[in-house]
Formats: structure tokens, sequence, C-alpha cells
């Protein structure tokens, strides 16, 4: 999973976010900004009872903080999401010594990010499109050349 400062920086630079069921995500500025929440349809706690542990489906867990708005989230997007960002642009990724990187084509230049995480590595690719506001067909209901939220 990505760092929550890259995931910050990718939404500041427009990456686009449509939640659905298994996204991750962090809720900044509500001392939260340590728990890392995913979407899921259903909700299921897990309770200790005599004889072993019960899994108990809930339509929704009780808390202090019912819902949020969608721009009040921060979005925490795996590798498999980074790369469909990434398209066309995408050429590989190579497993190096203790490192990972990710290597792109944007507008006819092969350029190479590497970290020790490759989902960081995906993420520092796709932040630099978004900076560089390189013209690349973005993925459908990924990224947007908007303000970001």
């Amino acid at each position: 999973m990505i760092t929550v400062q890259l995931a910050r920086r990718l939404r500041d630079a427009g990456l686009r976010w449509q939640p659905g069921a298994g996204d991750r995500f962090f809720v900044p500025d509500r001392d939260l900004d340590d728990q890392t929440f995913a979407i899921s349809d259903m909700t299921i706690d897990v309770r200790a009872i005599p004889g072993g542990r019960l899994l108990g489906f809930n339509g929704t867990v009780e808390w202090a903080l019912d819902s949020i708005m969608e721009w009040e989230a921060v979005w925490l997007p795996g590798e498999e999401q980074l790369r469909e960002a990434l398209g066309g642009d995408f050429a590989r990724l190579e497993r190096l010594e203790g490192r990972y990187r990710c290597e792109v084509v944007f507008a006819g230049e092969r350029l190479r990010f590497e970290h020790s995480d490759a989902t960081e590595a995906y993420g520092l690719a796709l932040e630099h499109r978004l900076r560089s506001g390189i013209a690349t067909p973005p993925s459908p209901g990924l990224l947007s050349k908007g303000q970001p939220t």
C-alpha cells in the first residue's frame, strides 16, 4: 500500500477516485490518520464467545463517525489501480536488489522511478505524470485534469 504522504500528493496533483468495494482510504485531520479503512458492502466483526470466535455479519458498525463526504477521505490506491491509471504509458516493473523500478514512457520519453516498495514506485510515476501535465488518456474513472478535491 502507498504511504499516506504519497496518497495526499496524488490527490493534490489531480488523481480522482470513484469509491468502490475493496478500496482503502484514510480520514485526515480527525485523529484517524493512523487508521486505514476499506470500503465493503458488508461489515464483519469478530467476537469472542465460549467455544471460539464468532464472525458477525453486520450492515454497519456503530461508532462516532457515522459518515463522511468522499472529499474528506484520501484514497490509498493499490498496486493494480496505480498500474491501471498509468495505462499504456506503463512499460514494465523490474525487481532490483532491495528495490523496484517502474519504467514508463511519457510523451516518447522513457523514465524510471525506483522505490523499495513496488506500489510506491508506481505512485511516483503517476505523480510525475499528473504534475507534469503530460497529456495521456486516463483510465476511466481514475484521473481528471480538473482541480483536485
